[in-house]
């Protein structure tokens, strides 16, 4: 008996993306001897379990297993965890996150709510028990105590009666024996929380967690959250309406944030608040605490336009100024950055003469040949960045990021296959991270002193087809671009109905050279459309100019997928009398902005999960782009879609349009699309509104997942008129 091949929407929303059984959040132990991650067994496999493998030998074995830990009971998880993964963008099951001690000896994650400690290298897992549910446990760096965050308070336990840790006179193979938890801070009412991230934090900023462990594992710095005067939002669930509603702090534009404040705990109990300017600099964006040096923070403006660098004195908590940055646009978050390195010296990524440049002190060590994206690693010899080619090089490099190895020395570019790679390093052990466009997935390789001595296996599944995709530029500003085009096509064949498939917004790069990145694009390809991918201004990899020219307008995203699609159609078979396009969040914002203000161009739009109102979209994205909307109103109207002239149009300029919103989305709530709908009805613009019920930002239902495919790309074959 045989089985049936897998439909594409239905491997493609079972696999989670084709990204369950993949490897990944690697940790180099610093002696060389371990390397620690992530992987499901298979991939349909949600649920990761925690895996070390030996670089001298390329042997895995299995740390923990979320299964056996559980009894084979489901996971069940609290709200809080729930909403974290919402923020982090985790779609996975079991083992999500885990953090390791300096040696990388133990590691402590939470399962269920309930709290774990992996010894990695005697391979053996125990329970903790303490009170919970558990959120973000952290070992400290000797690996004598874990803290963690358990209704709103940080709580550390610690290895019982004077146990010596792995550094110490004990036996490294004997188990440690933990003690009884204490309370380090406690909550004082219910709008506050400790060693948690905030909405705007974790949504935006990309910072994750709320607390940092001193280098001696004596202090923790701990963030201090209250959210008392953020407006409060109701979530509602139409198809249960027995359910109370969700009742979520949500900091829309030009409202009020949670009030953050930083204080450094010892486990004597003492308590110190860290001073800085929070009427000026409210956002606490980076928290970095190494032996290199004191406790770094980076704070910014409300505005972002200014941030200062503070080293903290963990004694009194008061902080001095270490460096200042100002733009007239707004200041980037980077990855890895600030940290010390280990010479004292900051380490930072900076704007600079039109670049976006790695600085170490007070020296730009690189320039215009590249823009830096992120730091890997800092080493007394290099520092290890993530970063694409620069706006100026003579090769484009579309869609590629590399490695490089910087110092005073010169720069070396250490990935050379076209791709996106990235790398995670120590003990002189490399974990290379490498998605190329002819190869499924990402391949894992680790290099100990510049050799390969091991591989790390996928167990993902492998889609049954490649993109067709051809990498280029477009329109007058050389718009990186993606075009794919049905796999059966021939050339002689005709013009295809064109299909755009944006992201199109800030943090948002969808023309990048790696197999899966195209997978949709090109199942809607051979759907009979060709398909266009366009990274226009806004879009990160290119220059701090390019990305900072959507400040206070959004619409000019809409005019360079105009700009690039009407250049395309003079080298690839684009019937432009047959234009559709589709996106979700930012890229159905634009598919949305597309039907309504540019229906010459466009003839049929599928809007997910957008953003209709600014004004009712977080602070720190959109005041970021657009201002305060006390002060910059023309900017919220001139890119709103529900205050749009062209809602009221001539009947025969109205273009199809599909609008798909999450009634359970506390991101981009499905208000947007109801205010969006309310308009285009009282306008007379007829369009299609699909609700999920249940459904969050994130579509991870597979069912949901399959049939969102299948309902696109059924409406705009009947708009396009296009057939199979």
């Amino acid at each position: 008996m045989t089985t049936e091949p897998l439909s594409f929407p239905r491997q493609h929303a079972r696999t989670q993306r084709f990204t369950s059984g993949a490897p990944r959040a690697f940790t180099v132990a610093p002696d060389g001897t371990r390397v620690v991650f992530l992987r499901s067994r298979s991939g349909t496999d949600r649920a990761n379990l925690l895996w070390v493998t030996d670089p001298a030998t390329g042997e895995e074995r299995v740390a923990a297993d979320p299964s056996a830990l559980l009894g084979g009971a489901a996971e069940r998880l609290s709200a809080a965890e729930r909403a974290r993964r919402e923020r982090s963008r985790e779609g996975g099951a079991g083992i999500v996150g885990y953090a390791t001690d300096a040696a990388v000896e133990l590691a402590a994650f939470a399962l269920s709510g309930r709290l774990f400690a992996a010894e990695l290298r005697a391979g053996t897992t125990v329970e903790l028990p303490v009170p919970g549910p558990v959120l973000d446990p952290r070992p400290s760096p000797d690996g004598r105590h874990i803290a963690y965050v358990a209704g709103g308070a940080l709580r550390v336990v610690g290895l019982a009666g004077g146990q010596e840790g792995p550094d110490g006179a004990g036996d490294a193979e004997a188990p440690r024996v933990w003690g009884a938890p204490v309370t380090l801070a406690e909550p004082e009412t219910d709008t506050v929380t400790y060693g948690l991230a905030e909405f705007i934090a974790a949504e935006e900023m990309h910072r994750y967690r709320g607390f940092w462990w001193a280098p001696d594992g004596q202090r923790l710095l701990v963030a201090r959250a209250d959210d008392a005067k953020v407006r409060r939002w109701w979530i509602a669930d139409p198809a249960h309406p027995d359910r109370e509603p969700s009742r979520v702090a949500y900091p829309s534009a030009g409202t009020p944030n949670a009030e953050v404040r930083l204080f450094v705990l010892g486990l004597d109990g003492s308590r110190v608040e860290v001073d800085w300017d929070r009427a000026r600099y409210p956002y606490l964006a980076r928290v970095h605490w190494s032996s290199a040096g004191a406790p770094l923070l980076l704070v910014q403006a409300r505005d972002q336009r200014g941030q200062l660098h503070l080293a903290v004195d963990p004694d009194d908590g008061s902080t001095r100024m270490v460096h200042a940055d100002e733009s007239e646009q707004w200041l980037e978050l980077f990855s890895g950055v600030p940290c010390w390195s280990p010479s004292g010296q900051l380490v930072r990524i900076a704007d600079e003469g039109g670049a976006r440049v790695l600085a170490v002190g007070d020296r730009p060590l690189t320039g215009h040949q590249v823009q830096v994206r992120a730091v890997l690693d800092v080493s007394d010899d290099d520092v290890l960045i993530s970063a694409s080619a620069g706006e100026g090089a003579a090769d484009p490099e579309t869609g590629e990021v590399h490695v490089y190895r910087v110092n005073e020395l010169g720069m070396e570019r250490l990935s050379q296959e076209p791709g996106v790679h990235s790398a995670v390093r120590s003990g002189g052990v490399t974990v290379w991270v490498s998605s190329v466009p002819g190869e499924p997935g990402a391949q894992v390789r680790v290099e100990r002193d510049g050799k390969q001595v091991a591989t790390v296996a996928s167990c993902a599944e492998r889609p049954g087809f490649s993109p067709r995709v051809t990498l280029t530029e477009g329109g007058t500003r050389r718009i990186p671009c993606a075009v794919l085009l049905p796999s059966a096509y021939a050339e002689g064949d005709g013009p295809l109905p064109v299909l755009l498939d944006p992201y199109g917004g800030p943090h948002g790069q969808r023309v990048v050279a790696a197999h899966n990145a195209h997978l949709t694009s090109q199942w809607f390809a051979d759907q009979g459309f060709a398909v266009v991918v366009a990274d226009g201004r806004g879009t990160p990899g290119r220059s701090p100019a390019w990305e900072k020219a959507v400040r206070h307008d959004f619409t000019v995203t809409l005019d360079d997928q105009v700009d690039a699609l009407q250049d395309l159609a003079g080298r690839f078979p684009l019937d432009l009398s047959r234009v559709g396009i589709r996106g979700w969040s930012y890229g159905g914002y634009l598919a949305a902005l597309a039907v309504l203000r540019r229906p010459d161009v466009f003839h049929a739009g599928v809007a997910g999960a957008p953003v209709t109102d600014w004004r009712l979209y977080d602070t720190h994205y959109t005041e970021r782009y657009l201002g305060d909307p006390a002060a910059a109103d023309e900017a919220y109207t001139a890119s709103s879609l529900v205050d749009d002239d062209g809602l009221v149009a001539p009947a025969e300029t109205h273009r199809p349009l599909m609008i798909v919103h999450g009634l359970a989305d506390d991101n981009v709530v499905a208000a947007h699309t109801l205010r969006l709908s309310s308009a285009l009805l009282a306008a007379g613009r007829p369009h299609e509104v699909l609700p999920l019920s249940g459904v969050t930002h994130m579509t991870p239902q597979e069912q949901v997942a399959e049939n969102l495919l299948l309902l696109q790309v059924d409406f705009l074959k009947r708009s396009l008129g296009a057939g199979a």
